[in-house]
């Protein structure tokens, strides 16, 4: 459920509870000034391109004006560009930038879907053809009066594709800088904790008694796969609080002390494997 009005609260199936911070008015309506004005920009710097191929086309001899076919192409060129300008611009750089148009990166937010996955081509395609309902009569008042009649601050076109704007956290860029092969540990991991204090570390070797891995069920090792199923779609911060969570539930089922300076994924890996290879299934 979500507790406040300005914040979505998930249950994941692993049972943590991922908090996205709902995007208001105010962040999105600088976003969308910002996505406006490289509008704009194009639409000049477009325009001044067709006046320079107006002015180079053929033109009639007799009339020194563009011919009806070329009249006819020069209009259905407009049309398209203004087409991908309007609608191509949002449903592209939402669908393939991570819910994100230049105006909304530069303000920190994203689009996401409601169960708090990243947003695809098909919703992004579905909430931008709606936007031009949201615009009407004017700057998107349509699209206000519906934000200001729902808790999550959904414009037509969200409630239409089952998506949301929320408010990107600090955490979802790598914490480490350089290069090379490192690994999230658990060590600094607290339950109660939002933004734990990463520490990295190379891999290291792990040994799981039988006699533990035989303590654990067919339904441990469907929750670990689903875990790492949707592990790429979820930020660092929630990645390793749900590692943690599951690796502490697994170690206590077998009955042992996880070692905090492994990796949580890998020991995940190593119990998965494990089960397995012993063909678990009760």
């Amino acid at each position: 459920m979500n507790d406040l009005p300005d914040q979505l609260i998930i249950d994941t199936p692993e049972q943590v509870a991922i908090r996205f911070p709902v995007a208001g008015i105010g962040s999105r309506f600088l976003a969308i000034l910002i996505d406006s004005l490289i509008q704009i920009t194009a639409y000049v710097v477009m325009v001044l391109v067709f006046v320079l191929v107006i002015s180079a086309a053929p033109k009639s001899t007799s009339t020194g004006e563009l011919s009806r076919t070329g009249e006819k192409w020069l209009i259905a060129a407009l049309i398209l560009v203004h087409f991908l300008m309007y609608w191509g611009y949002f449903t592209l750089f939402e669908a393939f930038w991570n819910g994100q148009t230049p105006g909304k990166r530069l303000f920190k937010v994203r689009v996401i879907q409601d169960s708090g996955r990243q947003i695809t081509f098909f919703e992004s395609m579905i909430r931008n053809l709606i936007r031009i309902v949201d615009l009407f009569p004017s700057f998107y008042l349509v699209g206000v009066i519906a934000m200001a009649c729902n808790r999550q601050h959904k414009r037509l076109g969200d409630l239409a594709a089952g998506t949301l704007v929320v408010h990107e956290r600090p955490t979802e860029e790598p914490m480490w800088g350089g290069t090379g092969p490192r690994t999230i540990t658990a060590a600094s991991f607290q339950p109660d904790q939002r933004e734990p204090d990463f520490l990295f570390q190379h891999n290291l070797p792990i040994a799981l008694p039988a006699d533990a891995i035989a303590r654990l069920s067919a339904e441990d090792l469907n929750v670990i796969d689903r875990f790492f199923s949707r592990a790429l779609d979820m930020d660092l911060t929630t990645r390793a609080q749900i590692a943690a969570r599951l690796t502490a539930q697994i170690g206590s089922k077998m009955s042992i002390e996880m070692a905090k300076d492994i990796n949580p994924e890998r020991i995940l890996e190593a119990v998965a494997q494990k089960l397995r290879a012993q063909g678990t299934t009760r």
